[in-house]
């Protein structure tokens, strides 16, 4: 097992492989930027080290300061968290060339999956179902484009090949449109992520976005474990995550989750990850894999009874997968809510102190976050305070459970959108399972 590990991260993901590493047994070294020193992790961390100001480019985006907290404390690896460098080749790159491990894929498999386009084709090899599209990037030849739109049919979509994050996208809905709507993205794209490709896929108007979570120890041995529905969504950003997704048989289950697996032996994939795809009409599409843990990887491990983070330090260490497929099992429900400091209703940031706050408990709960009373919220970083995740042995009782846990959960001081969760909570037609991707946005009349 690997001796010590550098924590390059912050929040609740922080503390929350912090946990991890002491039940392995696992020194710890939390960074932190100066605005940091009280967060929880830092403050239970076996070592310390301030990299540098408030502002992530010169703290947790800062690759030679964290690789230089690496040396000075003896590490043997860094993980990155999700967020920050946790998708960035160059920092993969670098960690290794130190002599450190990178808890996570390797650069030029971070690199393929960072290409949309690139992504695309190599899961179109490894059989994973893909959205009708334009199987490559578009050029500046507007007959061409035409032609590609017209076979694929409108509406079609427009993406950057380095986007991400719900950035980087423009429908098309008519011919006439098509040629401007090209050439803006390709401008935005070039500026946003310093890669101006683009290309073009059909815009599927009402689909979910449900994902699938996979371990890959990189010699050969690959699972899934399940799937998440994470549609409840506000501008590209997940509110609401389930697992198991609504209306998912077990042989659906089954027919994406081996394709899953299958590509990753076949990109020699390491660690953990999730392939996101969007669903309709019964169909799977693949849209992009996110090659790092995910925020909402607590539900996965509720109804399958497997710590990710736990298993992704183990390949990390250069073990084997602890468990084979057969061994996966699906049982019951969990769904968790994103607490963030903001306003509920017009979702402005609400940094600040924290005067008071009681967590939620009872059976079936579980609270994930770094928070507690007189801590004060940076306005610094993302607006997520912490994840409330609840579990039940059906789907019912989950929900059940987490308007309870939502009606226990005190934060004050700040502003949070714990009122909006309770709203989506009540909403029938989340009750009833199965809202496509825009269904929240309609509800608050975004």
């Amino acid at each position: 097992m690997l001796d010590k590990v550098v924590i390059a991260n912050r929040g609740e993901i922080a503390l929350r492989i912090l946990r991890a590493c002491k039940e392995l047994g696992i020194k710890t070294v939390a960074i932190h930027s100066t605005a940091d020193r009280d967060l929880k992790h830092v403050l239970l961390a076996d070592e310390t080290v301030c990299i540098g100001e408030p502002a992530a480019t010169k703290s947790y985006l800062n690759i030679p300061r964290i690789i230089a907290a690496a040396e000075i404390t003896d590490a043997v690896a860094i993980h990155p968290g999700y967020g920050f460098l946790s998708e960035n080749a160059e920092f993969s790159e670098m960690v290794e060339k130190s002599g450190f491990i990178f808890i996570g894929p390797k650069a030029e498999t971070i690199r393929i999956m960072g290409d949309k386009v690139e992504a695309i084709a190599a899961m179109k090899k490894a059989g994973v179902p893909c959205v009708p599209g334009s199987d490559g990037p578009l050029t500046d030849d507007s007959k061409r484009n035409k032609t590609i739109a017209k076979r694929i049919g409108y509406p079609v979509i427009i993406k950057a090949a380095g986007g991400g994050g719900g950035r980087g996208m423009r429908v098309v809905y008519e011919e006439s449109e098509l040629v401007k709507a090209i050439e803006l993205t390709q401008a935005e794209a070039g500026s946003a992520f310093g890669n101006s490709t683009v290309y073009m896929e059909k815009y599927l108007e009402n689909p979910r976005h449900v994902e699938i979570q996979v371990l890959s120890d990189g010699q050969g041995n690959a699972i899934y474990l399940g799937e998440r529905d994470c549609s409840m969504q506000r501008r590209h950003q997940k509110v609401v995550e389930e697992a198991p997704a609504p209306g998912i048989t077990s042989d659906m289950r089954r027919y994406i989750g081996e394709r899953c697996a299958k590509a990753c032996v076949e990109i020699n994939y390491r660690g953990a990850g999730t392939f996101e795809f969007l669903y309709e009409n019964g169909n799977f599409y693949f849209i992009e894999m996110n090659t790092r843990i995910q925020v909402e990887h607590p539900v996965t491990e509720m109804v399958t009874g497997v710590d990710l983070v736990k298993e992704q330090l183990r390949i990390a260490a250069g073990q084997p997968l602890s468990i084979s497929q057969d061994e996966v099992k699906i049982s019951g429900h969990a769904v968790e809510c994103r607490i963030n400091a903001e306003d509920p209703d017009t979702f402005i940031p609400s940094p600040g102190q924290i005067d008071m706050f009681h967590s939620p408990g009872g059976p079936g709960v579980r609270w994930d976050s770094h928070i507690y009373s007189g801590y004060t919220v940076p306005p610094y970083y993302d607006s997520m305070i912490g994840k409330l995740i609840t579990y039940g042995e059906n789907r019912d009782i989950a929900i059940a459970r987490m308007k309870n846990a939502l009606a226990e959960l005190v934060i004050t001081g700040i502003k949070t959108n714990i009122p909006l969760q309770q709203r989506i909570m009540e909403d029938e037609n989340f009750h009833n399972g199965g809202t496509n991707i825009h269904y929240l946005e309609k509800k608050l009349g975004l």
